[in-house]
């Protein structure tokens, strides 16, 4: 991702030439590296500008899930969950995967309805999600209070992991299939001749290439322009709380668990839960500070939905960026104006969880290869063409 540059530990070890540059070494950009070194592509370079993971990434819950209402996010979703639980033998990094499930709580006839359709797909596509009871509901989250509740939606698949830890593992297993990897190392520009790339510049020197994937997160937008493509994604902060160790220990498998009607949303962390919620004064921006406006919508919420919460104290939090589109949902394709010009961006919240999938897409898609499922409605094209294709859920 374009920023400030810093001397790159692999500076003496550059070549002036990469089959495929890969901007951003988030989950996406480590992903892609893997999957396309994988492959067999030779000469792959992902250049980040700062530390792997150090933008979005690791700022992230770290859910993984299939429960979608839209097919290709559910598909998505699905086949990154089957990748999330062999990554320890695949790849042979620990990420602290645990398949607790999802639970959206659903106290709107609005929202049951839309979930009743969502769990239709899903399950059609092979999720094995179900609407429940609030009282089944309580049963699999006891911190919540069911008062207002007319049901919820579960998949036992779902879960969370460490996000860095999916970052450093697939970082390490694209070097051993041969890729090459440049932290602290900003991208200033690239050159093209016609509607053909022929190079990237970067804060180390000139690298010849025709081929550049961006997956740059919450900064997309400007290394688009570079080859004038837009990509229409804007930086939204967004909050997370860490509590003190639940007195008495968490309740035995306690899901990921989510109040649909505020976004209020929690899971284990540690001996403590990991809490947040969206913020809707929160205005665009690369503000990633912490405050304490969001602190009274919190409190309204968990006293709503979850009391249990309000006696922890905070033991820590920290502030990232959601990449926004303005359907809610993730730009994958290949710019029509530049030849061989691929992005993967723009998830609006839902990036880590289909990190390793996307990896699968984005390597087909610069192979020339049918990826295993159809991306082409997620193109940038699409809001131009008048096409949004809307993710509802979302957090």
């Amino acid at each position: 991702m374009p920023g400030r540059g810093r001397p790159s530990e692999g500076a003496a070890r550059v070549n002036t030439h990469a089959s495929v540059v890969v901007i951003g070494g988030g989950v996406m950009g480590t992903s892609i590296a893997y999957h396309l070194a994988a492959a067999g592509v030779r000469d792959v370079l992902l250049v980040e500008r700062d530390e792997l993971g150090a933008g979005s990434t690791s700022k992230a819950a770290g859910g993984v899930r299939a429960q979608f209402s839209d097919e290709l996010n559910i598909q998505l979703g699905a086949r990154s969950l089957e990748a999330f639980a062999r990554f320890g033998e695949e790849i042979g990094y620990d990420i602290g995967l645990h398949r607790v499930g999802y639970l959206f709580l659903l106290s709107t006839p609005e929202e049951v309805a839309s979930f009743e359709a969502g769990v239709r797909l899903q399950n059609a596509l092979g999720v094995p999600s179900r609407m429940i009871d609030p009282s089944e509901a309580r049963r699999l989250s006891p911190l919540i209070t069911t008062e207002g509740l007319r049901a919820a939606a579960y998949s036992p698949d779902d879960g969370h992991c460490t996000p860095e830890a999916v970052v450093h593992g697939y970082a390490a297993a694209a070097r051993r299939c041969g890729a090459r990897i440049l932290r602290h190392t900003e991208v200033t520009g690239i050159a093209t001749q016609g509607s053909r790339i022929t190079a990237v510049t970067t804060t180390l020197g000139r690298i010849t290439t025709d081929t550049v994937v961006c997956a740059a997160g919450a900064w997309s937008r400007s290394v688009g322009a570079l080859v004038g493509v837009d990509l229409p994604v804007r930086p939204l902060r967004r909050q997370i709380a860490v509590t003190e160790p639940f007195p008495g220990g968490l309740p035995a498998g306690l899901p990921m668990t989510i109040d649909f009607t505020s976004s209020l949303y929690f899971h284990a962390e540690g001996p403590g839960l990991l809490v947040g919620m969206s913020d809707p004064d929160e205005r665009p921006g690369f503000a990633t500070d912490t405050h304490e406006r969001w602190i009274p919508r919190l409190v309204a919420a968990m006293e709503r939905r979850a009391p249990a919460l309000l006696d922890l104290r905070r033991a820590g939090g920290w502030a990232g960026l959601y990449e926004v589109t303005p359907d809610h949902n993730a730009l994958i394709g290949e710019a029509t104006s530049v030849s061989r010009f691929l992005y993967a961006t723009g998830f609006s919240g839902h990036g880590f969880l289909q990190g390793p999938a996307v990896g699968e897409v984005v390597r087909d898609l610069c192979l020339g290869r049918v990826p295993f499922v159809d991306v082409s409605p997620l193109g940038a094209g699409r809001f131009a063409a008048d096409a949004p294709r809307p993710e509802v859920n979302r957090v």
